[in-house]
């Protein structure tokens, strides 16, 4: 059955004006695929390349051995998997998860986690890269240098220009190096707060340069990254003295980076970590965000547009309900139009949003399970499809579907 899929026509309401109420008569069109994944599989990432191939990757795993594998969209068929890695003591994780990224000619770029050390969140990011289209991978290398046993991921990678930027969170300041022995097994308490790194790679995965870019953000909420014509941004839920994770934007502006500041100020108070990132895209100096927040325990999906590369954001625009638990993603169909995803009422939700705050219709992509194991759905931008994966709960297996967006006439 591998290669099939199964075309299911329903109708729902894609009106641009569409501000609650009924649904309206617009016919679309979503098509499951049959995933290429195997049965015991988890942690999907999708992503699109510069020429509109969209890449599927994923995880699966067997007794302690770990695999990451990646297909390719070939019109509404994925490829046969290919491996990128295996290994064993690998860090495999429903929030934080690997990653597959396309760069010029024929070279992509990969990430992975591995465990440092017995600390439960003692683990490295380990890059590896293919020159030739994904037949052969390199031997992976860990991308920071600071030898702690500490939690590093959260990571995202752009295509830039030739080469590869790539942002993540990093505990090197969360271990204290009092009581350690001789392997660096500490003896307790934390010393410092996560951080918020990033660097340059070559074409073949070779760090160039490295930045520190906040020495204090949430611990374990996903980062993300956008390319704006004036050059690289990142978004990521940051933390103050006094607990509040809202989501904050450092620019890449005359040869520097920006001091952090807030998309918007939410005031989520907040003792620990959600667990729930943002996500962002770019279409020239046009920049989206969406995120989760829930301060004084009203949960909320917003984003927000800029059109200065994100040195301002407009008036946040709120979708979904008080039932939204987030883990959420966006594609920017045009300067003008998003379509933004989310988590609520036991299903992965999409409705398309444009800069005047004009929303439509929901549109219920599947129903999937609030459980970790349900991990983060994804989706990816072909033409004039979106491309969707997440992980089944009760199968424990990704899947995927192909949704059109484009209103009919």
């Amino acid at each position: 059955m591998r290669g099939t899929f199964l075309l299911i026509a329903i109708s729902v309401s894609f009106s641009t004006c569409y501000q609650g109420g009924d649904e309206q008569k617009d016919e679309h069109h979503l098509m499951a695929i049959t995933s290429p994944a195997d049965s015991v599989s988890g942690e999907p990432h999708l992503f699109t390349d510069n020429h509109g191939e969209a890449y599927l990757s994923w995880v699966e795993t067997s007794n302690d051995t770990s695999c990451l594998k990646y297909a390719r969209l070939n019109k509404n068929r994925w490829s046969a998997p290919q491996i990128v890695a295996r290994g064993e003591s690998w860090f495999v994780n429903w929030a934080d998860y690997p990653t597959v990224t396309a760069g010029t000619n024929q070279n992509l770029i990969a990430h992975f986690l591995k465990k440092s050390g017995t600390g439960t969140y003692a683990y490295d990011i380990k890059i590896t890269h293919s020159g030739n289209g994904g037949r052969m991978w390199s031997k992976p290398v860990t991308i920071h240098d600071d030898g702690k046993q500490a939690e590093h991921g959260f990571v995202s990678t752009l295509r830039y220009n030739d080469q590869y930027f790539v942002c993540w969170l990093d505990g090197r300041n969360m271990v204290s190096t009092v009581g350690s022995d001789q392997h660096g097994h500490g003896s307790g308490h934390d010393s410092g707060a996560m951080s918020l790194r990033a660097a340059l790679l070559d074409s073949t995965g070779t760090k160039i340069r490295e930045w520190l870019l906040d020495d204090k953000v949430c611990d374990c909420c996903q980062t993300t990254a956008a390319l704006t014509e004036n050059g690289p941004v990142v978004i990521y839920r940051d933390r103050s003295d006094q607990e509040i994770r809202d989501i904050s934007i450092v620019r890449w502006a005359d040869s520097t980076w920006t001091a952090p500041r807030p998309v918007h100020a939410d005031n989520w108070k907040i003792a620990g970590c959600p667990v729930n990132g943002p996500k962002a895209e770019s279409i020239g100096n046009t920049l989206v965000v969406t995120w989760f927040s829930a301060p004084e325990g009203q949960p909320q999906v917003k984003l927000a547009f800029s059109e200065n590369g994100g040195i301002s954001f407009g008036r946040p625009i709120r979708v979904g309900s008080d039932k939204a638990i987030g883990r959420v993603d966006v594609i920017l169909v045009s300067e003008e139009v998003a379509m933004v995803s989310w988590m609520e009422d036991n299903s992965i939700k999409v409705v398309r949003v444009d800069k005047t705050g004009a929303i439509s219709t929901p549109v219920v992509i599947t129903h999937a399970s609030e459980a970790r194991s349900s991990g983060f759905p994804q989706m990816t931008k072909r033409g004039d499809d979106i491309i969707f994966a997440w992980t089944d709960y009760e199968e424990k297996r990704v899947k995927t579907a192909i949704f059109n967006y484009v209103e009919r006439k």
